[in-house]
């Protein structure tokens, strides 16, 4: 069994809503960390090294992440180094068991969102923990509303007077009255714009339209 895979036991089935992940190299303090995030019904998949942890982001989903400074090898400020790097912006609360001013003012300014000082109340993590997962569905919002008005933006002008048509709830047969079009035209346009907008059925192009608009 590989070193990673001893430091990830199996995630259990109490959260399944959300999830987020402890990196500290201390078995005891991952364990305990685990068992106060489900009381909050958090699943937790806990690392035992930020090398684990990188090699494992391409298949994890987004989520907050609880990361301990002081660990051999890659360390919590080499880690959040890579993460800014990488684009990832999953909020993070790093964990000392030190007062280490200089390292909180580092790592807040690399994107932590806060500093722990071990041992740590459970309300404490509970309302940062809340707060993380509040940014994780702002940044969500964000990029639907971003990739929506990215896809209208690839539509031609005569395949945005079909779309606004068709929001309207007008017919193929209305749309070619209301433009001047052959019926086939219309169906040609409508098809074209459906592909462009990634959109299988007209509740997608409302939803997308709508998603845009805020």
């Amino acid at each position: 069994m590989s070193r990673s895979q001893t430091a990830q036991s199996p995630a259990p089935a109490t959260a399944p809503g959300r999830l987020a992940y402890v990196i500290d190299d201390d078995r005891d303090m991952r364990m305990s960390l685990r068992m106060l995030l489900q009381e909050d019904e958090i699943d937790a998949r806990p690392f035992l090294s930020a090398p684990d942890f990188l090699d494992a982001l391409g298949e994890l989903k987004p989520g907050p992440i609880l990361l301990d400074v002081r660990m051999p090898g890659m360390d919590g400020i080499a880690l959040l180094e890579a993460l800014a790097e990488r684009e990832i912006r999953w909020p993070v609360i790093m964990m000392t068991g030190h007062a280490e001013v200089p390292l909180a003012v580092k790592a807040m300014k690399l994107g932590a969102i806060d500093f722990l000082e071990k041992p740590f109340p459970h309300a404490e993590l509970s309302a940062l923990m809340s707060r993380a997962f509040e940014m994780l569905d702002a940044q969500a919002e964000e990029g639907g509303l971003a990739d929506a008005r990215e896809r209208l933006d690839r539509l031609t002008p005569r395949e945005r007077q079909i779309l606004a048509a068709v929001a309207k709830g007008h017919s193929n047969k209305e749309i070619a009255q209301e433009l001047d079009l052959s019926h086939r035209t219309v169906e040609m346009h409508r098809a074209r714009m459906m592909r462009r907008l990634g959109a299988r059925r007209l509740s997608d192009v409302i939803a997308l339209v709508t998603s845009a608009a805020r």
